[in-house]
């Protein structure tokens, strides 16, 4: 007897909202499963904003459905949805301490004050906040605000927590060190949460599922590894990766744009590229940016019928802008995306007789 798979614990179906005619987002379906850590992914304008808005009842869709927990909640006001928001602003009440904000909604909804403690305590200890109590947000740095935030989110004991680009406002090494703040208070709570970014690099490394948005449409869903290693689209390879996928023309490649059966664009990622020995490379360009970053060494190519080629090298490469170098790659790290849609051709990785390679920076021969 076989058991049916757990209803999606929030789930959006062909939502659709425009604002004065401007399209917000249109036709929107995705599933998120209980405890789930999922990232809304895109540029600015894409729709993932709108899309939280509207899980989150701040705005009413046009068309569609939005269910959380089972229960139709798409006409709902946002304070009967059983969710809790941590904002870009972080939102504070400048004149109250850090209890007083962390406690704020639990005196609103009358929670006894006994109870209060208990939370308050559990929160400040989970956050790193214990000895702040009664410091005024002024007197806390942007990361300690930031935990104050979520602090109060766990205090209101949601199973559901919907995140706004809530690290934007942080320095680098302050967003790693939240980040990882974050991801250890979802695992730790076993709470869902559906966090908006415009980093990659965040999206990647915090959430279980990453849905990556384009003009109000969802363009890709998926683990991070399948946006990463099995792009959609040049959309996904391009803004999927640091640095992004290369697009090769086939005119570099016309042997396998032949067996494709239409004219293909190849993308390669990074790491997958070397330097070749003169005359025994697939493509001949120009360095025009060399960035050492002490483990490994970014190299920026320009080279006709190419875009946003970048090889990864491990540790120092002593390589000068403006000197010309030759390329080359295994064809089965290649992705074939159609020229005309930009999406992903069914048979995109082209096969190969020749062995994988061992990782070498410099291979002394070409394939053969």
């Amino acid at each position: 007897m076989t058991t049916p798979a757990e209803a999606p614990f929030v789930s959006v179906e062909g939502i659709t909202k425009a604002w004065n005619g401007q399209l917000g987002v249109r036709g929107i379906s995705l599933e998120i499963p209980r405890g789930a850590f999922v990232a809304l992914l895109g540029p600015s304008g894409c729709g993932k904003s709108t899309t939280l808005r509207l899980i989150a009842g701040l705005e009413t869709p046009d068309r569609g459905t939005i269910r959380i927990d089972g229960r139709d909640v798409t006409a709902a006001p946002a304070s009967s949805r059983g969710l809790s928001m941590v904002f870009q602003s972080y939102a504070l009440f400048p004149h109250l301490d850090v209890a007083e904000n962390v406690l704020f909604g639990l005196k609103v909804r009358r929670v006894p004050k006994a109870e209060q403690r208990v939370k308050l305590q559990q929160a400040l200890e989970m956050t790193g906040l214990t000895g702040l109590e009664r410091r005024k947000p002024g007197a806390i740095s942007g990361g300690q605000r930031q935990r104050v935030a979520l602090a109060r989110a766990i205090v209101a004991g949601h199973p559901l927590c919907l995140m706004d680009e809530p690290l934007s406002n942080l320095d680098a090494k302050l967003r790693h060190s939240v980040r990882r703040d974050i991801k250890k208070l979802q695992r730790d709570l076993a709470i869902t949460v559906i966090y908006v970014t415009h980093d990659q690099t965040e999206a990647m490394s915090m959430a279980d599922m990453v849905v990556l948005m384009k003009d109000g449409e969802i363009e890709q869903a998926g683990r991070p590894v399948d946006l990463y290693e099995q792009p959609a689209s040049t959309f996904v390879a391009g803004f999927v990766g640091s640095p992004p996928m290369a697009l090769i023309d086939a005119h570099h490649l016309p042997e396998v744009a032949r067996v494709a059966g239409t004219e293909p664009v190849f993308g390669i990622r990074p790491e997958h590229l070397w330097l070749a020995e003169t005359g025994k490379g697939r493509i001949r360009g120009v360095i025009t940016h060399c960035e050492y970053m002490g483990s490994e060494t970014f190299l920026s190519f320009e080279a006709a019928g190419t875009h946003g080629l970048t090889v990864r090298l491990p540790g120092e490469v002593r390589k000068a802008v403006g000197e010309v170098a030759e390329l080359s790659f295994d064809l089965s790290h290649l992705h074939m995306f159609d020229k005309s849609t930009g999406y992903r051709m069914a048979s995109s990785r082209p096969k190969t007789a020749h062995p994988e390679r061992s990782h070498q920076p410099y291979p002394t021969e070409e394939m053969t």
